[in-house]
């Protein structure tokens, strides 16, 4: 078998949940059973694979258990739900991975590296949260959270009160040493889980969890970087990107380059909440020495990677 190189594999929000009515952790692992499905036929094909993926669902989840249990026991810091995930998250495609390559007679296995990410404490993002985690509440509880507990609250379009905490830049993943020398040995990694556990240095350089979050494209797009990936590759809801998306003129997109991304950025071309942190994800892992990146959804990854669908970014 030829390799192909070191690839970074972004799986997105529906990688696990599918839809509201497939929520539980018997459907969160059948989903990713059908995922790794894809990812196995990659390194069947000769690639070396670093997993990252999101958990956004799954930490609203531990807040929500921990409010509904706060009479009987201690909260779960956001820092510690993030850890949680990556154990739970990691803990699934390890098993689903296993279970595919004793299957296919592949020789190798994947470890879970519960991974941090310093942001910078000057990161203008904590003077203005603005990412909503947590349940709904009516203002009278709202008060008091912003009151005893120091949290920033907003009105969230009539339906309610939300918890917001700031999304800073990643700036390092302090295990990235680490999950290199796992690749180097062949492992397949799970790692960077939600973009990270987001840490910050203190002066005297030891660090400390923070009441934050990091999205998980950026998060991966620098580890891409510090382990010299040759492929970052995102997997997401869509096929292909789109230009003027779902107008009359609507373009699909093949390849782009670096230069050609940043103009339809300038020009308005990609929603701030979806394909945007995307598009500048990648281009963060280009600018860091990148050698190509790849969006397309998990069904056509294969195609893709065979350059008949998905659409490239190149330098």
């Amino acid at each position: 078998m030829q390799k192909k190189g070191l690839a970074v594999v972004a799986v997105g929000g529906n990688a696990l949940i599918l839809d509201k009515n497939h929520q539980t952790i018997p459907d969160q692992f059948n989903a990713a059973v059908k995922t790794v499905k894809r990812i196995a036929d990659m390194i069947a094909d000769g690639w070396d694979v670093v997993i990252t993926h999101g958990n956004g669902p799954q930490v609203g989840f531990i807040l929500r258990r921990s409010e509904l249990a706060a009479h009987e026991l201690h909260q779960v810091p956001l820092d510690y739900c993030g850890a949680d995930t990556e154990g739970s998250i990691g803990y699934m495609f390890q098993q689903a991975l296993y279970n595919e390559f004793r299957e296919r007679g592949i020789q190798k296995q994947a470890a879970t590296v519960i991974t941090q990410t310093i942001v910078d404490s000057k990161d203008p993002a904590f003077q203005n949260p603005t990412k909503p985690i947590g349940s709904f509440m009516d203002e009278e509880l709202a008060m008091k959270k912003r009151e005893k507990e120091g949290w920033t609250v907003v009105e969230d379009a009539g339906r309610g009160w939300r918890r917001v905490v700031p999304s800073p830049i990643p700036q390092t993943i302090v295990e990235a040493d680490a999950i290199r020398t796992l690749i180097d040995n062949g492992f397949v990694v799970v790692a960077v889980g939600g973009g990270g556990i987001p840490v910050m240095q203190r002066e005297d350089g030891s660090i400390v969890g923070l009441e934050a979050v990091i999205d998980k494209d950026f998060g991966s797009a620098i580890l891409a970087s510090m382990i010299g990936a040759d492929l970052f590759l995102i997997s997401t809801a869509v096929e292909k990107v789109a230009i003027n998306f779902n107008k009359p003129n609507q373009q699909w997109l093949d390849v782009i380059t670096v230069a050609e991304a940043q103009k339809l950025i300038e020009e308005g071309h990609f929603a701030r909440g979806s394909m945007l942190p995307k598009i500048e994800a990648i281009l963060k892992y280009m600018a860091g020495g990148g050698k190509k990146a790849l969006i397309t959804d998990p069904a056509h990854i294969k195609d893709a990677l065979d350059g008949k669908t998905g659409t490239w970014i190149v330098p």
